[in-house]
């Protein structure tokens, strides 16, 4: 059943090209979660209309399950290039191995992000602080968890 429902998932997802596959999970109790993002979001009418492929296409008699198809929550880490792309512009949280880093996303190419911020520091000469610009390109190989910082 894996099998089949991995490629109707994957048949429903290619027919609209803005979206993209993030998960699809297996429980023992027959569940089935498929997390779908899109470069422009992922309306209702698409988890609708990806879910009707599966179910349709699969034999309530032979087997039955559960299916849930969702979109990713706005707490969850990012996870695919896709998702990196679509966040340009806005604030990341970003930790690698040794350092956290906090800035807004300005570019990202298929082996990094660039995040861009502002701190204040002391000045090189008498007192005070003045405000510096920073940039720091980041490997994504280097990245372990990077969250989109919900400002409200």
């Amino acid at each position: 059943m894996k099998n089949k429902v991995t490629t109707l998932v994957r048949e429903a997802i290619e027919e609209n090209s803005s979206l993209f596959l993030i998960d699809l999970k297996f429980s023992g109790d027959n569940g089935i979660l498929v997390v779908v993002d899109g470069d422009d979001g992922v309306p209702l009418s698409e988890c609708i209309r990806i879910s009707r492929h599966v179910e349709h296409n699969l034999d309530r008699e032979e087997e039955d399950f559960s299916l849930e198809v969702t979109t990713p929550n706005i707490t969850d880490p990012l996870v695919n290039l896709r998702q990196y792309n679509k966040n340009i512009d806005r604030t990341l949280k970003v930790r690698t191995e040794t350092e956290k880093f906090e800035g807004k996303l300005i570019e990202v190419n298929e082996n990094s992000i660039t995040l861009y911020w502002k701190a204040r520091e002391p000045k090189p000469i008498g007192k005070g602080k003045i405000t510096v610009e920073k940039q720091k390109t980041i490997p994504l190989s280097e990245i372990k968890q990077a969250k989109v910082k919900i400002i409200f």
